[in-house]
C-alpha cells in the first residue's frame, strides 16, 4: 500500500489495526478517541478478526494515513468527521455495507456522512 488517493485533504493519521492494514481481516470497528498528536485525528481502526489479546498487544497497531486506510475500506471516508465519541461498525450483510452505532444498532442515514470537498455538487 504504497500509493492512494487523497481522498480527504489533510485527514491525519488514526490508529489500525495490522490485521486490518493487511487485509487479513476487513474493516469492521471504528471508535473515535481525543487526538494523541497534532497528525492524529482521533480515529480508532479495528478489523473483524480482532481479539482483545490480540489488541492488547500494541505492536498490532500502527500509526497510518486516514486516506491509506480509507483506499482499502472507502466507506471510512464517510465517517472522518464524526465527533469524538462515535463508536460505530461496519456491517454488510450481503444487502451492500451500512455503518451503524455500535451501542444502539441504529444506522446512520447517509445524509450524515461526510462528503470530500472534491465529491461536492458545490465544490
Amino acid at each position: 500500500m504504497t500509493s492512494y488517493p487523497e481522498f480527504i485533504p489533510k485527514a491525519g493519521a488514526c490508529l489500525v489495526s495490522k490485521n486490518a492494514l493487511s487485509r487479513a481481516g476487513r474493516v469492521r470497528w471504528m471508535v473515535r478517541v481525543p487526538s494523541q498528536a497534532p497528525v492524529d485525528n482521533g480515529w480508532r481502526i479495528f478489523s473483524h478478526i480482532d481479539s482483545q489479546e490480540y489488541l492488547a498487544d500494541t505492536s498490532n497497531l500502527q500509526m497510518t494515513d486516514f486516506n491509506a486506510v480509507c483506499a482499502l475500506e472507502p466507506a471510512l471516508i464517510g465517517i472522518y468527521d464524526f465527533p469524538v465519541g462515535s463508536d460505530l461498525q461496519i456491517v454488510d450483510e450481503g444487502q451492500g455495507i451500512r455503518i451503524v452505532e455500535t451501542a444502539t444498532g441504529r444506522e446512520i442515514p447517509r445524509e450524515n456522512f461526510y462528503v470530500p470537498p472534491t465529491m461536492r455538487a458545490d465544490g
